[in-house]
């Protein structure tokens, strides 16, 4: 990331050497976003972070015990993704982060000092038809950055 600081003139702008981050679910929406990503970080010379997040449904702390673990979905998502947009090899330019908590917030707090938050228009979750996700939704409210909402596949 450059340690030029940026003008008003300059704010529009994705620098080069800056990092742009996308968030990952393993919906049609955040493949898209990934490809997007993919395709303006090689472009521009920019670092690309695919972030994925989970939690614990607040209603039942028994999923490990019953076979389900979010974070090992997460880092199956991750890897899944990663495989479908560059292949078994991937881009130095390219990493992976995996984060606990709400979606929204962990996407923000990793797009704090971001080029660019590129996400899915709507996840796996929510209902069908809707605009814009919870998730897309709050980070196009909140980000510093500017956000890039990838609508379809």
């Amino acid at each position: 990331m450059s340690d030029a600081p940026r003008t008003e003139e300059s704010e529009d702008r994705i620098h080069p050497g800056g990092r742009i981050v996308v968030g990952l679910d393993g919906s049609a929406e955040s493949l898209a976003a990934l490809r997007r990503g993919a395709r303006m970080a090689e472009r521009l010379g920019c670092s690309l972070v695919g972030v994925t997040v989970w939690e614990f449904p607040p209603s039942w702390p028994g999923y490990v015990m019953g076979g389900w673990d979010p974070e090992r979905d997460a880092h199956t998502i991750a890897e899944d993704a990663s495989r479908e947009v560059f292949g078994d090899t991937l881009p130095p330019w390219y990493s992976t982060v995996i984060r606990s908590g709400s979606a929204a917030r962990q996407l923000i707090a990793e797009a704090e000092d971001a080029e660019m938050l590129i996400v899915g228009s709507r996840g796996l979750g929510g209902f069908t038809g809707l605009l814009l996700g919870s998730v897309s939704r709050s980070v196009v409210e909140h980000a510093d950055c500017p956000v890039l909402v990838i609508h379809g596949s």
